[in-house]
């Protein structure tokens, strides 16, 4: 099931015996347990009722004997099972044949669901693994290993648009005034994490306040990775052979302090995904994002536009010199020189000379 529907089965039902919940979305998560917990222990009986066990640290087996358990101090309680992943197999089979180890474990999990202990939850979690690419098979196993919880949780991270919604729900909740372009920046430097999304719309209102507009030098100021735009500034003025205004780019990174290896990644992977985008054919945005996460490698709407302008101000012979270029700066940050800024110059004056 959905977080959505998590809360409103909580809800209408009341909470089950136990639950598994899938994914390393954390936002939603961390709804989901706040919810949980005021559902079966309300606010006197958290302290005293709420059990957490790491299974990296304990074996399966004997955080079900603590469910098991009848406590003194609380007629309800949940149980919080993290690290679910260190109880798995380490082979590729998933048996409850086998009475000890993590094949038994499973059979015990399952006789334990058989008959639950009253007035306890218990939630398995299991975080570490994402539901695309190599994670994708590992993810399955978990699922297959906690099969006997009925109750499963799917938290996977949240889509370009429902990112883009949440920020701006936020941000209105907040009383922010946050415009497209800033909403955008935003979402750029967060990768549209919602649990980093919350966190800075929550900075933002502390320093901006709620009289005035949000501003780009606001989210650059506050925001990590928000910089990233200005150094697409510099792709950008590179593109059009701009000599002046690359240089001044360069001169406001390095007046913000930006780290320049890291500022040279960034443009080296720029590169890197614009000629991608234009050997395999790629005409807009929307094809860019679209081969790109088919891929594995996550793109945002905003992202895939750079990377548009860059294809569109970069013929191809351009971006293969552009690429070699950035990779001999590269190794001439990596040697004894006396200053990082007459390598990244170097390189713009290489990159827009005639």
């Amino acid at each position: 099931m959905t977080p959505d529907q998590f809360l409103d089965r909580l809800k209408r039902n009341g909470p089950a015996p136990a639950y598994l919940f899938l994914g390393p979305e954390a936002y939603q998560r961390e709804r989901c347990r706040r919810a949980l917990l005021d559902a079966v222990l309300g606010t006197e009986n958290r302290e005293s009722g709420f059990t957490r066990h790491d299974l990296d640290q304990i074996p399966l087996a004997a955080a079900l004997d603590d469910a098991r358990s009848l406590s003194l101090f609380a007629s309800s309680r949940v149980i919080w099972l993290g690290s679910a992943e260190a109880a798995l197999p380490r082979g590729k089979a998933v048996s409850s044949d086998d009475e000890s180890g993590p094949e038994g474990d499973a059979a015990e999990l399952a006789a334990y669901l058989g008959e639950p202990t009253p007035g306890v939850v218990l939630v398995i979690e299991a975080s570490r693994y994402d539901f695309e690419g190599e994670d994708k098979t590992k993810l399955e196993r978990a699922h297959q290993f906690y099969s006997a919880v009925g109750a499963q949780v799917e938290f996977k991270p949240f889509p370009p648009e429902a990112a883009r919604s949440l920020a701006q729900n936020l941000a209105k909740q907040a009383g922010l005034q946050l415009g497209l372009g800033e909403l955008a920046l935003l979402l750029e430097a967060v990768g549209g994490d919602a649990s980093r999304i919350a966190v800075e719309i929550e900075k933002l209102r502390l320093y901006a306040g709620t009289t005035r507009k949000v501003t780009a030098e606001d989210i650059a100021a506050l925001v990590p990775n928000a910089q990233a735009t200005t150094i697409f500034v510099l792709v950008a003025a590179l593109g059009r052979g701009d000599r002046t205004r690359a240089l001044e780019t360069l001169d406001t990174l390095a007046r913000e302090g930006e780290y320049m290896p890291l500022a040279l990644t960034f443009l080296a992977t720029q590169f890197r995904l614009a000629l991608a985008a234009r050997e395999a054919g790629l005409r807009n945005a929307a094809q860019i994002q679209a081969h790109f996460n088919k891929l594995g490698a996550r793109i945002w709407p905003e992202r895939a536009r750079q990377i548009e302008e860059t294809v569109a101000a970069f013929p191809k012979s351009r971006l293969e010199r552009a690429v070699v270029r950035v990779a001999q700066a590269d190794r001439s940050l990596r040697d004894a020189r006396p200053d990082d800024r007459i390598v990244m110059e170097e390189m713009i004056l290489a990159l827009t000379a005639p």
